[in-house]
């Protein structure tokens, strides 16, 4: 097409996003699946308009889904408002710990046995496919950062910091292909890949989004200066802490989620001083859309609740946006050559016997509600942070015929949850909804029944 037919297309494509909107969210499906659709219509499948191929484009596609992947992760940071030693934090740590090592190891056992591949290969496919997805997930996500429902909680939780506990195992994998260095009996793996690129990455995004919060509140009280433009002191945030961690050799992933939550927690804890107890953020929406919205930034009570809240809606805005692209692209990146005919049994073992084998082992959620297990079960998306690593691995060391097979593995998988993930969802989502207030209601006033 000439360029002035892609401009048409997209204008269209995006007015088209923003007159439905309110009547694709009473529809019993996702946007995603929409997009996924408008993506296959555009690539091979469809009218061939778009070529794609993820080996031979597979630096662009990187960069694209490391932009989504950055952006998701900040905001999923900014919406987990509880403090670190709040014991609703155990589920998702083990769930983007230990089960997200037991995902890996059994779709590497799969892998091995099962589809024949070498055992670098096998972890490789299994680290790719194991984090769950942050850009994907935000219909089962928090809706909003003071919402106490533990399951939205632990996917969003999990979802932000697997991206990051990812990145060991894919490194293991291009190790065990020759691509990597591990060192002697694995060594460096465990010291640099694991230890130092884990900690430093955290280390990183969390100073950075404490400094960052700390001077530009106290530029706003103090000197009423550094008012507006909170866009790109988000974009900047993410920016700053992603460089600075690959600097480093850290996970840029855990930094910027990092720095997400403790941009959050600054606001969190100065709301709570203000108000000598445990208090929701001052509600500044209606000033931060107004003429209102400098005083708004710069009163002592509200300038911190305004810089997290204002810096949230920002990247939630983006992350759509960058959502409507990446799986416009997955679609069109779907073709014979990639997807891949073991998809019909490798995708049920995925979702319907790995993932909650990993959930049992790793997270057995005992004592929660029936409803919000077989939930955390079946909600293991894989999206477009998927996508990223498989990009990454091939840019750094995978190739041949290896290099297709798991293309065609990873593609149909991610095409597959978004479909199936996709129809689920808001049927799923409603139910568990109405069960949690018919147990809150029969419940009322009774300690420890929140769900």
């Amino acid at each position: 097409m000439s360029d002035a037919l892609w401009f048409i297309a997209g204008g269209l494509l995006l007015v088209g996003v923003a007159a439905s909107s309110t009547f694709v969210a009473r529809l019993p499906l996702t946007t995603a699946l929409l997009y996924l659709g408008i993506g296959i219509g555009m690539g091979p499948v469809g009218l061939d308009v778009m070529e794609l191929q993820p080996v031979r484009d597979s630096a662009l596609l990187e960069r694209i889904t490391e932009l989504a992947v950055l952006v998701s992760l900040f905001a999923a940071g900014l919406k987990l408002r509880r403090a670190l030693t709040d014991p609703r934090w155990y589920l998702p740590l083990r769930l983007a710990t230990l089960s997200m090592v037991v995902t890996v190891a059994l779709i590497a056992l799969a892998g091995v046995y099962l589809l024949g591949l070498p055992l670098g290969g096998a972890v490789l496919l299994g680290a790719i496919l194991a984090p769950t997805d942050p850009v994907l997930a935000s219909d089962v996500q928090v809706a909003h950062p003071t919402d106490k429902n533990q399951l939205r909680f632990a996917l969003t939780g999990e979802a932000g910091l697997n991206d990051g506990a990812a990145f060991p195992f894919v490194m293991l994998g291009l190790g065990l292909l020759g691509a990597h260095q591990l060192g002697q009996f694995g060594w460096r793996w465990v010291l640099v890949d694991v230890l130092w690129a884990t900690a430093s990455g955290i280390a990183v995004g969390w100073a950075l989004g404490w400094a960052v919060s700390h001077v530009v509140l106290w530029l706003r009280r103090e000197r009423k200066e550094a008012v507006g433009l909170d866009d790109l002191l988000a974009l900047g945030l993410i920016a700053l802490s992603y460089g600075v961690a690959l600097l480093v050799a850290g996970y840029g992933f855990l930094a910027v989620f990092a720095a997400g939550y403790a941009l959050r927690r600054e606001e969190r804890l100065q709301t709570e001083a203000s108000a000598g107890a445990p208090a929701a953020p001052p509600d500044v929406h209606a000033a931060a859309h107004s003429d209102r919205a400098s005083e708004a930034a710069t009163s002592p009570d509200t300038a911190h609740a305004y810089m997290a809240q204002v810096a949230l809606g920002f990247t939630e805005q983006l992350e759509r946006l960058l959502e409507i692209g990446v799986v416009l692209l997955l679609g069109a990146m779907l073709s014979s050559a990639t997807v891949t005919s073991d998809g019909w049994w490798f995708v049920p073992l995925l979702f319907l016997v790995i993932r909650p084998l990993a959930v049992l082992l790793g997270a057995p959620m005992r004592g929660a509600p029936t409803v919000q297990r077989h939930l955390a079960m079946w909600f293991g998306i894989r999206g477009i942070g998927s996508v990223y690593y498989l990009m990454f691995a091939l840019q750094h060391g995978l190739e041949g015929a290896l290099a297709d097979r798991l293309v065609a593995l990873v593609l149909t998988t991610v095409a597959a949850s978004v479909v199936l993930h996709g129809i689920s969802v808001t049927p799923l989502m409603a139910h568990y909804g109405r069960v949690t207030r018919r147990s809150e209601g029969s419940s009322a006033g009774l300690p420890g029944t929140e769900t």
